[in-house]
Order: structure tokens, then sequence, then C-alpha cells
């Protein structure tokens, strides 16, 4: 059976990269189309080790760092791949992946870890920022992606949507039910034996809608240390925002980030993800998290056991929840915050998307 995975873009190795690379394990023969490719950037043999076409995206002018500029070209970019001879599609999907064209005998699953954020409901935060003659010429742009995105959405054969929080916005923008397979954190790379120290931890990519600001600006006001660890657009910003008990790292090794999750008090966790694999990484440390009540945390965090919520996405709901855990602490001991964390083992997401994929083989449609 030839089988074709279409991801998006290869340029870090994130969330939806280490997804991929589990997917490259459960077919190891598969042939990778993307819309930009930069190995050494992405640092991953196991996807390196397949071959990797890209669209003629990849061939654009300065595609590698401009390559969101291209966005208004990757639907046709997708649709000019010829997939005739592949019998098993598997779309990866968080910007432009699924709206590839198959044979009427292809089965075609999309596992989506989101819909694209930029062109529903984060399109106002997006846009925020921008010019006034920058959103106008934007506007249409997007409006112009949503109506591609929910006419490409009819064309997988089933939708895999990485948490709940996903398949409710799978159902408000594309139409569509969809089956969820929460995405693989392999539990090998963390220990929960190390002492704790006293400090806390953000640990993402820096922009916007994860708020790494309020994380931040909670620490400066409370003095409390805190570490901040990825890069991003608001890097610079966060390096100015920090007060003296606040570091702002930059990106490391994953070595590196492990060995903070393994040290810190708890993760400060204040955006509204998808899923959020840094939950599940803290906790696999044996770390407590503070998570907005909202998004995939809610799925995964156990509220007094593994972690606090608190309610409003503000400054002091977050430092509110600092104080709570400075006071009560939480009913799980290390050991068993990491065993909660186990729930998410890549054996699981193997076997519950290799079922669906068997499902969809044999001519069922979700």
């Amino acid at each position: 059976m030839r089988t074709a995975i279409i991801h998006y873009w290869l340029l870090n190795r994130r969330g939806g990269e280490r997804v991929l690379e589990e997917l490259c394990g459960l077919f190891p023969d598969a042939d990778i189309f993307t819309h930009v490719y930069d190995p050494e950037r992405l640092g991953s043999p196991i996807i390196s080790g397949h071959t990797v076409r890209t669209t003629f995206i990849g061939r654009l002018p300065w595609a590698r760092k401009l390559y969101q500029h291209y966005l208004p070209l990757m639907p046709l970019a997708l649709e000019q791949l010829d997939l005739r001879s592949y019998d098993l599609v598997i779309s990866s999907e968080s910007g432009p992946a699924k709206g590839v064209i198959t044979a009427p005998d292809t089965t075609h699953v999309c596992y989506c870890h989101s819909p694209m954020r930029y062109a529903w409901d984060l399109a106002p935060d997006y846009m925020a920022g921008a010019s006034r003659p920058r959103r106008a010429l934007v506007a249409p742009l997007l409006h112009y992606m949503r109506l591609w995105d929910t006419a490409s959405a009819t064309r997988p054969d089933g939708v895999a949507a990485n948490s709940r929080h996903v398949a409710r916005r799978i159902r408000s923008f594309w139409g569509r039910e969809s089956r969820v397979v929460h995405p693989p954190v392999d539990q090998r790379a963390f220990r929960h034996d190390e002492p704790r120290e006293d400090f806390y931890l953000h640990v993402g990519e820096l922009v916007r809608y994860k708020r790494p600001d309020l994380a931040v600006e909670a620490c400066n006001r409370l003095g409390r240390r805190l570490v901040v660890i990825g890069g991003g657009p608001l890097e610079a910003e966060l390096r100015r925002m920090a007060g003296p008990t606040v570091r702002v790292l930059g990106r490391l090794s994953d070595a590196e980030v492990a060995g903070y999750y393994a040290r810190c008090r708890a993760l400060l966790f204040p955006g509204v993800e998808d899923f959020g694999l840094t939950p599940v990484e803290a906790m696999a440390s044996g770390a407590p998290v503070l998570a907005l009540a909202r998004g995939g945390a809610l799925e995964t965090v156990r509220g007094g056991e593994t972690g606090v919520f608190f309610q409003e996405q503000s400054v002091e709901g977050l430092m509110e929840a600092m104080r709570t855990l400075e006071r009560d602490g939480v009913s799980l001991p290390a050991g068993e915050i990491a065993a909660h964390a186990a729930n998410w083992k890549p054996e699981r997401f193997r076997r519950e998307f290799s079922a669906l994929v068997q499902e969809a083989l044999s001519g069922a449609r979700w």
C-alpha cells in the first residue's frame, strides 16, 4: 500500500512535527509532501529519513523565511500535487494540508491539529497589530482562505481531531464531525525525581495567543522567579518586560527543556491551546500546571490534583492561581502526576490512529 503524508511546512520541530514523526513510524515507507522544507532547521532524522517533496511554494524566493506570505498560493499548490498512485493519503492539518485532490479510490484521513487559527477565531488577534493598509489587503485574502478551507474540508474520508476542543472548532468552522485522538507525548524524555527549585516555568513559542506576557507580568508583580523558554516574535518584547526575577532564555534543546521541567515549581500555561503538549510534558516531569480553564488543558490537567485552573485570562487571574498553589499545593505527589501524564503515551496514539485508518480503508466515512 503506497502512502503519502501531507504536512503544511517543515521548518521547526514542534508539536505537529512530533506527531508527524509518529506517523512516520506507523507508515515507514510513506512519502512526505510539504510546502516548505528545511532539514537543518527541522532537526528530525526520522522525518529526513523519508522522501520529502515540496510544492512549488518551496521554490519561490525566500520561501523558507517568508512562507507565510505565500499562504494565498498554498491551496493552488496543494491541488497541483499528483497523488493518483497512492492508496492512502494522510494530511496533517494546521496550515493548508488537507486540500489535496486524490483519486476516487484513494483513502484520505486528516489528522487536524487545528483549523487554521489565523483564518478563523484568532484572525482578530493576528490583525490587531497590522497597519490599516495591511488590514485592507489581508481581510479579503482571509475571506478567500475561509471559503477554501470550508470547501476542502469535504475532501477527506475521515477527520481526526487532536482534542475535544478542536473537534468543536471543526464542527463550527467546517460543518463536519470528527473523532478525537490525542497526540502523543514520549514519557521517556522526562524525569520526575529531581529536587524541586523555587522558580516557575513557561515553555512554548513566544506568540501573542499563548499569552507569555501574562506569565512575565504576574511574576514581575509577585517577585517570583520565572524562566521563559522559547523563541518567536514576542521574544524581544518579553526581554524588555522582564524584571529582575524573570529570565528569558530563548530556544533550548529538548534535553535542556526537560531539565527545567524536572526542577520547576510549576508550569504557567496562560494561553488557550488546541491540545497543549507542554502541560503533559510538565506533568510527565512531576510538575503541576497552572492553566487557564479553557481549551485542551481541560482535557489533560486535573484541577486540585495535577494543577490549578484560573478562570480569567488576566495577570490577576494567574496571580491568584499562583497564590493558591503556594498556599494549598496539589493533592498528588510528583510520581502520581507523572503517572497521570502516561495516559498520552505514543503507544495509545498509534493504536487509536491505526484503528481509524483501518476503518477508513474498509470504506467507512465520518
